[in-house]
């Protein structure tokens, strides 16, 4: 059986991961990087190294992808994070927010992609990013997001593959992960 590293593109796992602002897409990013070998890769990486001068100011973040949506230039910002992509790896991409993001990522991995959306109250979210020191105040975390750029996520959810409730522990958010890699290795012999 060949190892992970040695897959080909076919028979990898690209898990693309979407939600709203603190739901736990870089938790579950991370998570897949760390305890299951994936290269993990941020939208938000890209556009900060490719348009953004401030790569920690989400706000900023924020504009530079709107800049981006709204300029027409959503296609490119994926190839940018395409072309980072090491070849054969099990891949973990967050921050999907458009479904020109899903549907580069399907035409590109086709049944090796899978899409998960991350779900959690908003109060939830809002307790998780004031406890991280992500927002100062309520008013700065509903200004963020109810931003444009954050606006069509919703329209990833019907294409989700799976939608995970983020409403507990990090240890049951992991559970559920683990499970469902264990489902698409399974179910794509992988």
């Amino acid at each position: 059986m060949l190892s992970h590293s040695q897959r080909s593109r076919d028979e990898r796992l690209v898990i693309g991961i979407t939600g709203r602002i603190g739901s736990g897409k870089t938790s579950v990013g991370r998570y897949l990087g760390s305890e299951h070998g994936f290269q993990y890769l941020r939208y938000s990486q890209v556009l900060s190294e490719w348009l953004a001068n401030d790569p920690e100011s989400k706000a900023h973040l924020q504009e530079v992808g709107w800049k981006v949506m709204a300029g027409g230039m959503q296609t490119d910002l994926n190839n940018r994070l395409i072309a980072r992509v090491r070849p054969d790896a099990d891949v973990a991409v967050d921050g999907l927010r458009h479904p020109i993001d899903y549907e580069v990522h399907r035409n590109s991995y086709l049944s090796s992609f899978h899409l998960l959306y991350i779900d959690s109250p908003r109060e939830c979210r809002w307790e998780r990013l004031r406890a991280n020191g992500r927002y100062r105040d309520r008013d700065s975390f509903e200004a963020a997001d109810s931003h444009p750029v954050e606006q069509q996520i919703e329209a990833l959810r019907a294409r989700a593959e799976l939608l995970i409730r983020n409403d507990g522990s990090l240890e049951n958010l992991y559970l559920v992960i683990d499970e469902a890699i264990s489902g698409f290795r399974r179910v794509g012999h992988v």
